[in-house]
Formats: C-alpha cells, structure tokens, sequence
C-alpha cells in the first residue's frame, strides 16, 4: 500500500502528534502549538508542546520544542496562548504528572524571545477544586470578558456529568474559581449525545452568537466534536440548542482562534493519518471558518486554500491533491487514484451522505453543496450539517475524479 505525506495537512518531520491549540496569528505569520512526542509514532503521557510557523495554515514550517516535561511537569498537555493590551504573550497549559495523569494543573509560561522559541515555565495557576469528586480536569481556554479575562478548564466528576469550569482574573496571574460555566450529564442524549468529560472546551463568540465547543470523551473513548448554542455572560453559559460538528473516527480536538482578518476559525486534529514506516503519525485538519445558520454551527474550508488552486481539472487532476465542489443530488461522486477508489460519495434515498473508503462505510447528515479536500492519505469532506475526515491510501501519481461515471467539472488541482 503507498502512503505518501500530505502537502496541505501540518504532520510533524517525525513522531506523534494529537491536539493544536494556541493558534495565534502575529506579525504577518501563524503560530500552532501542538501535542508532540518525538521518537515514537503512539501517544504516551509525557507529551510535548511543539510549535510550527508559516504565513498560512497550510504552509507551517516546524520549529524547536516549545516546552518539554521536567521542572514539576511529567507531561505537557494542552492549553492556550493569549495576548493582553499591553502586547505580552503568555500560554497556559495543562501539567500532568504520575500516577493520576487524569486530573491535571494549569500551569502558565511566557517566552524569553521575541520569535516564541524559547519558553520560561512559570508558576501553576489553578487545580482541581474540591468537592465535585472530579475524575478529570484539564484544558484550559481563554477569553478576554468586559470584566476581565476568564479561563474555562474541561472536567467530568464520578456520575459522568462534563462540564467547563470557570475562573476569573484581572492580570492573568492570580486566578479566582467561580463555579461551574456549563454541564451536561451523559445520561442526557437531547439533540445529540454530549459523554462524561469535555476535552478543550472553549467559550466563543460567532456571529453575535455564544457557542460552547469542545470535544466528546468518554472511557477513554474519543467520539466527536459537539456543541452548544445559547446564552453567555460573567462566566456562565446557558444551552438553547445542542449539535454535533464532526462525524466518522478522524476528527478530535478542533481548537479555535481567529485568523489575520479576525475570522472566527477552527484546525482540528485527525487520527489514522500515519506512515508508521516512515516515523510519523497524526495530522492536522485544514482551518475552517466557522458561522451559526438556523441554530446550527457550520464550518466552511478556509478561503486561504484558494490561492494554491490551479486550473480546473475535467475528470484528471495531476498529483494528489484536490478541491472539488459536488451537489449531492447528481447521485454519486467518485475519486480513483492508479484505477482504484480512493473515496466514494453517495447521496441516499434519505437525504443523507454515504462516504465509502477502503476501511469505513458511513453514512453522515448533508445540507446544501459538499466540498471534498483531497490530499493525499487524507480526505476531509464538509458541507452546512457537519464535517467528516478520514485517511485513506491513493495507489497512483494522479486523481480522477467522476459524477455519475462522467467526469467532474468543478474540481480544483492544489499545488505550492
């Protein structure tokens, strides 16, 4: 089977990485952060926050280590990055250590340089309160409110209840715990099944909207991201409707920021994308703006993307990379690579989108057009009612692509 590595997805040079957070754009370049592990190709605790840059999202250029454990930290895990008025940067993460890696610390780190290379790790700023028998605590995200900034940290307690956990600071040192901001038990399934704990949850703001997103653990089973669309003020949220993002077993972690023209944005981690032989595994998702239509959060393939189209392609695309725009009514979308499919798209009798690879059949809601990104052992699939990635494994030099066994006409080569 030929794995190649994706030209538009940000994979390490080698190791394991999972979440980005920290997405920061600043001085004409982005900035991610990431979970990283070097030297080995599957998640141990002892995570990294690697760090990678580039003048877009589909460009990054790894940089060194950002922080490494050690110090009073046996894992780094992950955090945020925030900037106040006064032009200061400071992170703050999630500090794990042995043998209750579950229930972490939030420390904070500030850089010694002014091209965020080095870190300087400072003092922890919040734990685990006591008494709501937490068996999770991790993830801080941050906001900057009329009254001062707020963190929000993802937990779940004993009876399988997620919620995000607020405090509240003034200078983002000292740190003050104010209660639960939002929860949910596992045993409410309402709109759609939210589990027992919240990873990364973030309290964000689209379109005038509040929106609480995060991601959907339970048992030590990642499923999705969901979210919630409602009412936020002081620290506290309240639901009006609950919805699921993603779909399928690639996408997890979708970490928000906003991008050089203030864009409310996502990049996502997608699981299964891995050449094992060649030392590396985990990739990132391409970004996605994000907007709240009818009560619903969608996500749409971030315009940057754009400028590395080539010409339209009529049924043959060069190389493995493609942007393809499809209405699900033609029936049936197919993309080969060296005779063989690579992903099939069938619109159901239901109204519904059956997306076929060599190692998944699922079948996932669809709403209006569908736009397909492929590239590479990577193909990520959108349209208004949610979002679905998964790997998969070309077997040629060259994509084609075909409606209805004619070819496409809307497909889009990518190229540097």
């Amino acid at each position: 089977m030929l794995i190649t590595r994706p030209r538009f997805h940000f994979t390490a040079a080698s190791g394991w990485i999972n979440d980005p957070h920290g997405i920061t754009f600043r001085d004409g370049r982005y900035h991610t952060f990431f979970q990283y592990l070097p030297g080995r190709t599957d998640w141990a605790p002892d995570c990294r926050w690697g760090h990678a840059s580039g003048e877009d999202l589909f460009s990054l250029t790894e940089l060194p280590v950002a922080l490494a454990p050690g110090g009073g930290d046996g894992g780094i895990w992950t955090g945020a990055l925030v900037r106040d008025d006064d032009g200061k940067t400071r992170v703050f993460y999630t500090s794990t250590s042995q043998p209750d890696i579950g229930i972490g610390r939030i420390r904070l780190a500030a850089p010694a340089d002014e091209d965020w290379i080095t870190w300087k790790k400072g003092p922890f700023v919040a734990e685990a309160p006591a008494g709501l028998e937490l068996v999770a605590y991790r993830d801080p995200f941050l906001r900057h409110d009329p009254d001062g900034w707020r963190m929000f940290v993802g937990a779940g307690d004993s009876r399988g209840t997620a919620m995000a956990l607020s405090y509240h600071s003034d200078d983002l040192e000292a740190w003050q715990y104010e209660g639960v901001a939002l929860e949910r038990s596992r045993h409410e399934t309402a709109d759609v099944w939210m589990g027992a704990l919240w990873e990364c949850p973030q309290i964000i703001d689209v379109d005038g909207h509040a929106v609480m997103l995060s991601s959907v653990w339970e048992g030590d089973v990642l499923y999705y991201a969901g979210y919630a669309i409602g009412e936020y003020e002081a620290g506290v949220f309240t639901a009006q409707h609950w919805g699921r993002l993603t779909y399928g077993d690639s996408y997890y972690a979708p970490s928000f920021f906003r991008d050089d023209r203030g864009h409310p944005c996502i990049t996502m981690w997608m699981r299964g994308v891995a050449d094992f032989e060649a030392g590396w595994a985990g990739a990132h998702s391409i970004p996605y703006v994000l907007s709240v239509v009818n009560s619903a959060l969608v996500a749409t393939p971030h315009s940057d993307l754009e400028r590395y189209r080539s010409a339209d392609g009529v049924g043959q695309i060069n190389g493995l990379a493609a942007d393809i725009a499809w209405v699900p009514d033609s029936g049936e979308l197919t993309v080969t690579s060296g005779g063989r499919p690579v992903v099939v798209l069938t619109a159901t009798e239901d109204g519904d989108l059956r997306v076929t690879t060599a190692d998944a059949d699922t079948v996932v809601p669809v709403s209006g057009d569908v736009r397909l990104i492929v590239d590479g052992p990577v193909v990520e699939i959108s349209s208004a009612a949610g979002l679905i990635g998964a790997a998969v494994a070309p077997s040629g030099d060259d994509l084609v692509v075909k409606v209805g066994g004619n070819p496409a006409m809307i497909a889009h080569a990518l190229a540097p």
